[in-house]
């Protein structure tokens, strides 16, 4: 079947520019100088006691001087008074305002608030743990490699089935589309990828471009656009080695955390039809083909494999037996997609109790 066939040839490039990109991908290193700049360390948080002492406490015990500040943002659990008792300095967020998403605001705020010394801008989930150089290397980073924003992807932490399956996309699917270094000197807008759980960026590149991006639900990936649209520069580099992240931990939070988004992901419905039909031509219709003997679909089939081993081994995720069940991966990724434009729709999106859309 010439589909199967096709389908197999992309996974085989798929799983060669994989492993192109884990070898250029950039990766954070202990920065010997002690001549870094002013920094701040950003933590929004709403709703984050379960997880904020650990970040706060990872945060103090860096080995750069930094200026740490964590906005309270309307908790209705003890995040601040936590964060506080951890050593964090804590401010509260005001009301969201017209035409703002919670996250944007939030940031927005922290960075107005920051020291006003600081020319670098680090901003961390709560749910974020950094090893004690983490800091250091990413600023290192974004300093030796002259850029405005530097993302380090950070080891995501899966431990459910569910998580195991859906959790390891993050990182396959910017190693085997992008180009990593080609995305860092191009000013194209759609040729970026950043994560908001692990980012350091210039204040003044953040100022040109106008701060976080107000309605944005994907904030970390609009705001490197942003900053790419006004002549700045920036990229994603594996940071398995210096931060962690369990960003879900139950199906329902799962679920729910990717419907928020995922509309958002490809400019349109007819965009995100066309890449979820895409990815079931090139990693999941090779599998079925492989079932029923095409030895075409048993070459695609283990090109998905080998790019998935390859992400896991690039940025610190557990490779097997977890890439057999790409397949199923893909599956998992097409309905969280078609459910997100569904509640979408709806008008029925939410995020920690707030609705998704602004207001």
């Amino acid at each position: 079947m010439r589909t199967v066939t096709v389908g197999a040839a992309l996974a085989v490039a798929g799983a060669l520019h994989a492993a192109v990109n884990a070898r250029l991908l950039r990766r954070p290193a202990v920065h010997a100088s002690s001549a870094l700049p002013g920094i701040s360390v950003l933590v929004p948080a709403r709703n984050e006691a379960a997880s904020i002492a650990a970040c706060v406490t990872s945060l103090i015990a860096q080995d750069a001087p930094i200026d740490l500040l964590v906005l309270d943002d309307g908790s209705s659990d003890s995040t601040g008074d936590i964060a506080r008792a951890a050593g964090a300095r804590v401010i509260d967020g005001e009301q969201l305002p017209d035409g703002w998403l919670g996250k944007p605001w939030a940031c927005a705020q922290l960075a107005a608030a920051a020291d006003p010394a600081s020319e670098v801008l680090v901003f961390v989930d709560a749910d974020v743990v950094l090893a004690p150089h983490a800091v250091r290397a990413a600023v290192g980073l974004l300093i030796d490699t002259r850029l405005d924003l530097v993302s380090p992807h950070p080891r995501q932490l899966a431990v459910t089935p569910v998580e195991r399956l859906v959790q390891p996309l993050l990182q396959w699917s910017f190693l085997t589309t992008l180009p990593v270094r080609l995305a860092e000197r191009s000013p194209r807008p759609s040729l970026a990828a950043a994560n908001g759980q692990f980012l350091a960026v210039r204040r003044n590149a953040l100022d040109t471009a106008g701060g976080p991006v107000r309605d944005a639900v994907l904030d970390d990936l609009e705001l490197l656009r942003a900053i790419k649209r006004t002549g700045g520069r920036g990229a994603i580099a594996d940071g398995s080695t210096i931060a962690s992240c369990r960003m879900y931990e139950s199906w329902p939070a799962l679920r729910d955390g990717y419907s928020k988004s995922l509309w958002a992901a490809f400019g349109s419905r007819p965009g995100a039809v066309a890449v979820v039909a895409g990815l079931g031509v090139v990693y999941v219709l090779p599998a079925v083909a492989a079932l029923r003997g095409s030895r075409a679909g048993l070459v695609g089939y283990a090109a998905g494999v080998t790019s998935r081993v390859i992400a896991a081994r690039a940025t610190g995720g557990r490779a097997w037996p977890d890439a057999l069940a790409h397949p199923a991966s893909v599956l998992m990724f097409g309905y969280l997609t078609a459910r997100s434009h569904r509640e979408h729709r709806r008008g029925t999106l939410t995020w920690k109790g707030r609705p998704v859309r602004p207001r």
